[in-house]
């Protein structure tokens, strides 16, 4: 059965956007001067864009995970296909002796 990877970078991204705008909201309710708030705002937006790295990074070395594996799968496919119809052997094997033309 196939399995489905795409979901997990899709809730890394809403839980990280979900975590912004939640610090976001309980900054701007917190009782603090409008100096202090937009310090607070600022390094909640480092920290976010911190974390959205990150999950861009793991994204990407998931899919590249994912496509070597299907590029590998592919490769062993091709490879068994081709054994099987005759046109190659597996690796590290002889071909058959190819026997005279005139049968002796």
């Amino acid at each position: 059965m196939a399995q489905d990877d795409g979901g997990a970078g899709t809730v890394v991204v809403a839980f990280v956007l979900g975590a912004i705008t939640g610090a976001a909201v309980a900054l701007l309710m917190a009782p603090a001067s409008g100096e202090e708030t937009r310090r607070r705002l600022a390094d909640k937006a480092r920290e976010g864009a911190d974390r959205a790295g990150e999950a861009a990074r793991q994204g990407r070395e998931l899919w590249n995970r994912q496509r070597d594996t299907l590029n590998n799968a592919f490769e062993r496919g091709r490879d068994a296909y081709e054994q099987a119809r005759g046109g190659t052997q597996p690796p590290g094997t002889q071909p058959p002796a190819n026997p005279s033309p005139g049968g002796m």
